[in-house]
């Protein structure tokens, strides 16, 4: 059974002001990372924020949360990947997935391709990316790249390569994080246009996809990270506001009437620690990743639960 590890994510420009200042407060909490989203909205670029709070902290992990494989060459990935491997002294987690907002590809002027295709696309990347940091010189004739005695060079401080978090929602997503990643990142499958589908959402929806690794890791099953990304969260009661509270109670109301939601995550303290002692102990999951605002009033879940 794996150890409990939270990290903080952030995806809001508004941050940028004390940028410096919310990821050394992370670090203060004991959040074991900071993870920053990858979309085209009113957030701060991953590559430039994981940098700049890696200069100003010592222990935190850093990665991306997850880098939209159709955005990036796989080449520029990696090479940006060892770089902030190199800076942070070998701090970081590297979140790569399929891309799924719809809204992103349109500023793009990008197809919104069926999702399998998107899969395939990342499936190669991946592969191009994983021999690119372990230090190999990559020629590669490919369905969707081509290369030419590529190589990265400095090389990440992490031998063979930094951890690979791939995230998705969907059993081909899921089985290739099974078999080729460190941490498996549970996000709702989404529709072919690009929206959550409810019923993956509930915790019956969750068991159902980690069943799915489960069989498809094998061996490697019991030496996952099985993190759940955290759409939204609040802590009802303790020292919080009596505002805070009422919205999180009224939030909280929501995932009840579907059985529950890992995704979702309201309640007092207690309620919110014996739920993820629960579906630890059920299901495996030992890692959460909360949003930024909701930082603070889970630090006392943090401090009580990681390294478990």
């Amino acid at each position: 059974m794996q150890p409990f590890r939270f990290a903080v994510y952030a995806n809001d420009a508004e941050l940028a002001e004390d940028w410096a200042a919310f990821a050394r407060r992370a670090e203060e909490l004991g959040y074991a990372a900071l993870y920053v989203t990858d979309h085209l909205g009113r957030q701060l670029a991953p590559t430039a924020a994981l940098a700049a709070a890696a200069a100003v902290t010592t222990t935190i992990r850093i990665g991306p949360y997850v880098l939209a494989n159709d955005f990036r060459h796989p080449l520029l990935v990696a090479r940006e990947a060892a770089t902030l491997d190199r800076l942070s002294g070998g701090r970081l987690d590297l979140g790569l997935g399929a891309g799924w907002k719809v809204s992103d590809y349109r500023q793009l002027g990008m197809a919104y391709d069926r999702p399998g295709l998107r899969i395939d696309r990342l499936a190669e990347s991946f592969g191009i990316i994983r021999r690119l940091l372990s230090g190999e010189e990559v020629t590669h004739h490919g369905r969707f790249y081509q290369l030419e005695r590529a190589r990265v060079f400095p090389l990440p401080v992490q031998r063979p390569h930094p951890p690979f978090i791939l995230g998705g929602g969907g059993p081909r997503m899921l089985r290739m994080a099974a078999r080729e990643a460190q941490i498996v990142g549970f996000v709702p499958q989404f529709s072919t246009g690009g929206r959550p589908l409810l019923r993956y959402v509930a915790e019956s929806g969750l068991a159902e996809r980690v069943a799915i690794v489960r069989r498809a890791a094998g061996e490697r099953f019991d030496d996952l990270e099985l993190n759940v990304f955290v759409a939204d969260a609040g802590v009802v009661g303790g020292s919080q506001p009596i505002g805070p509270t009422l919205l999180a109670l009224l939030r909280s109301l929501g995932p009840a009437a579907i059985g529950g939601s890992a995704y979702l995550l309201y309640g007092t303290l207690d309620q919110l620690r014996d739920g993820m002692v629960r579906r630890r102990d059920k299901l495996g999951i030992n890692s959460y990743g909360i949003p930024a605002r909701a930082m603070e009033a889970f630090a006392p879940l943090v401090a009580s639960l990681s390294g478990c």
